[in-house]
């Protein structure tokens, strides 16, 4: 008789000996607060803060006897993985008006409107009186009975479209079926209504930012979309990316329907419908701009440790080491997005993670510890990585990533990002346990973290890959002081220039963590079972596909469905 994936997890994991507490705090420490010093410039891609952290996180491992993981050059495996990238930067600010009834008059970059650098190859946007179109959330969901074009040809126009899935703020009103509710799908995504309105030759996008669906503040669109832009090189750029990529503030939105006699509650009421049809805006936009646009070479660091007697086969420890560079004044004028705890956290706890392996006997899949680039463009250093693996993703057992660490002490809990079922999760609720940890489902999946961190690429290519969260429990405060502590960054930290290392930061809920993901990691990389996603997962398919790369080994039972867990 087959057991569950949770006997099983508990079943390798207690053969497996706990390992040697070996995780060291001041090490960790100085980690962060090197990495997201002034002196590493925010550690922007195809910068000077790339060459410091490049430099740092390669001569750490090579210190910690951890072999170079990346390319093979002449030879010889480096430190690297060379990752090709379109970067594109405006040589001023763009100059965006819009001409028709009371939405009439310039919008100011980064007040009103964030528009992004193009990305579809061009150096220049020219756009001259293109018609605005409202396409409720620009979703086009066949499985769902959704489709808010209805047919109509939006080539050379421009698409106003709300953040996030329609039934985000509620359950739709004419039945069917939804998306989730507040757990956002990947229709949800900016980064799908892009594509989307790309696909139909839409000339561009003015997506509606407001906190609540988008999960974070306008700060935060303004900083993440008004830097220097990067993508990875595409043979046809125009066909993922439209001339005009942008955010809009609410207020921009109620004047653009104000123009139409509307209210933005009143648009948001009938793009909620499902017989939503498109509206054509008695507004037009035009927009131009210059922008330097170049091929630039960015990197991955990546560190191995081969395995004794499957060496072809590995576990990826993952976390990207880049953040938003030097971008614009916060309002005391600094311009340095140090990003310590997004992703310096992270990148330090991969770092201990590989010094510690590297003290302890070798495992028998080999271990690989990833700190990718340009996850704040896109999650495009991972992209590549998947794109162009350096190990065999139908022999990578699962990708354990950080993106961010517990900095205020122990949690009663631990999370991870979204809420896919897979074996990997009932591995870490298995391990938990022996800290007296329960798993707590994402609390906030109308975020889409799922599809905003570096496990993502993986998952879209079968590998079973969690994105861990440190728990929102605090033994310290409960889930009262977790979630202010939550607010307080986000509102205030979180993709800005206070992002800066903390000398009152708690690292013993991080050094818990750290155990669980170590001994996981170890009990995975010392078996012969393969993790998989639930029978229902959309990555099932992709991940039984990839069983033929796999001779003789052993598969594991599938993640157990939503109603049989716990």
């Amino acid at each position: 008789m087959i057991r569950s994936a949770f006997l099983l997890a508990a079943t390798f994991l207690a053969a497996a000996p706990l390992a040697a507490q070996s995780f060291s705090v001041p090490r960790l420490s100085q980690d962060i607060r090197t990495l997201s010093s002034d002196a590493y410039e925010g550690r922007g891609p195809a910068t000077a803060g790339e060459t410091k952290t490049v430099a740092y996180l390669t001569q750490q491992l090579k210190a910690a006897g951890v072999q170079p993981g990346g390319d093979v050059v002449n030879g010889q495996r480096q430190y690297t993985q060379r990752v090709p990238l379109l970067q594109s930067n405006w040589s001023a600010d763009p100059v965006v008006t819009l001409q028709g009834g009371a939405a009439a008059g310039r919008l100011a970059q980064g007040t009103d409107i964030a528009v992004r650098a193009p990305l579809n190859g061009a150096s220049q946007l020219q756009l001259q009186n293109a018609p605005l179109v409202f396409a409720g959330y620009g979703v086009q969901a066949p499985e769902r009975q959704w489709d808010d074009f209805k047919g109509m040809d939006v080539r050379g126009k421009i698409l106003v479209v709300f953040i996030n899935d329609p039934d985000f703020d509620g359950p739709l009103a004419d039945g069917g079926p939804d998306f989730g509710g507040k757990a956002m799908t990947y229709y949800g995504r900016w980064t799908y209504k892009y594509e989307q309105a790309a696909k139909l030759g839409a000339a561009g996008v003015l997506i509606v930012h407001e906190d609540a669906p988008a999960s974070y503040g306008w700060a935060t669109v303004k900083n993440s979309n008004t830097n220097t832009m990067f993508d990875v090189v595409r043979q046809n750029p125009g066909g993922a990316h439209p001339a005009m990529e942008s955010w809009i503030t609410a207020a921009t939105a109620e004047k653009i329907f104000a123009a139409s006699g509307m209210t933005l509650a009143q648009a948001k009421a009938a793009a909620r419908r499902r017989d939503f049809k498109p509206v054509e805006l008695p507004v037009r936009l035009s927009a131009t701009g210059n922008a330097a646009a170049e091929t630039i070479t960015s990197y991955n660091v990546v560190g191995l440790l081969p395995g004794t007697t499957r060496p072809d086969e590995t576990v990826i420890y993952s976390a990207h080491w880049d953040h938003l560079g030097v971008g614009q004044p916060d309002a005391r004028g600094d311009r340095i997005y140090n990003g310590a705890a997004d992703n310096a956290t992270g990148t330090a706890h991969v770092l201990e993670q590989a010094r510690w392996f590297a003290k302890e006997p070798r495992t028998q899949r080999s271990l690989v510890f990833l700190f990718v680039t340009a996850e704040e463009k896109g999650l495009l250093g991972t992209e590549y990585y998947v794109s162009n693996p350096l190990y065999a993703l139908g022999k990578t057992a699962g990708v354990l990533n950080t993106d961010g660490g517990a900095l205020y002490g122990p949690a009663r809990d631990f999370s991870i990002s979204g809420s896919a079922k897979l074996g990997l999760l009932d591995l870490l609720t298995a391990e938990a346990a022996k800290q007296n940890r329960t798993y707590s489902p994402d609390e906030r999946p109308e975020a889409g973290s799922f599809f905003r961190s570096d496990h993502f690429p993986f998952a879209k290519r079968g590998v079973p890959a969690i994105s861990w969260n440190g728990g929102r429990d605090l033994v310290n405060g409960g889930k009262a002081r977790a979630k202010a502590l939550a607010d307080d960054y986000t509102a205030k930290r979180y993709h800005q220039p206070a992002d800066e290392f903390d000398p009152n930061w708690d690292f013993t809920g991080l050094v818990q963590d750290a155990q669980i993901l170590h001994n996981v990691g170890r009990a995975l990389a010392n078996s012969t079972a393969w993790p998989n996603w639930s029978e229902d997962s959309e990555f099932r398919g992709a991940r039984d596909a990839s069983a033929s790369e796999r001779d003789g080994a052993v598969p594991a039972p599938a993640a157990r469905q939503a109603g049989e867990r716990g």
